[in-house]
């Protein structure tokens, strides 16, 4: 068996070096934070190789290091290194009420006006906002507001404030 014939002392710690190196490599490549446990996994087998002991053994503590630090560091990392989506402020407007201030077609952009700012409008569906009128934002596309038309307010029902 290939494995019987690897020596089991120097050449062991730079053979965990290689793995570590190519892990690392393969890491960066991808990005997918799994590598990573077998790059540090191969670099405490490049110290511990250093005892004499079966390549075997090594690669039994090797998988066991690794797969150890897979499961339980790998979430950790991820809820760390994950970045969350910051809300901006467009995003604060979706859903608000704004006026008409230019009229609005399937055709042509308009702009509404929202929190003292115009914003350049543009129609969800195939209906026409005339000035005046007013809209709800529905969505922020780049720098246009994506409207529709306002449900009117019912005399009965209790205002939103």
């Amino acid at each position: 068996m290939i494995l019987s014939i690897l020596p089991t002392f120097w050449f062991s710690s730079w053979f965990w070096l290689a793995i570590c190196v190519i892990c690392i490599v393969i890491e960066v490549s991808t990005l997918s934070l799994t590598t990573i446990w077998f790059a540090i996994g191969a670099f405490a087998m490049v110290f511990i190789s250093m005892i004499a002991m079966p390549f075997q053994i090594q690669l039994l503590i090797f998988t066991i290091i690794s797969v150890l630090l897979l499961i339980f560091t790998r979430p950790i990392a991820l809820k760390k290194l994950t970045v969350k989506r910051a809300a901006t402020n467009s995003d604060s407007i979706i859903g608000k009420k704004a006026a008409v201030t230019e009229k609005i077609t399937p055709l042509s952009k308009g702009a509404i006006k929202v929190n003292g700012l115009i914003w350049t409008a543009t129609v969800k569906d195939e209906s026409e906002l005339e000035a005046g009128e007013l809209c709800e934002i529905v969505s922020i596309e780049g720098a246009t507001a994506v409207v529709k038309k306002a449900e009117p307010v019912k005399a009965d029902s209790p205002s939103q404030e």
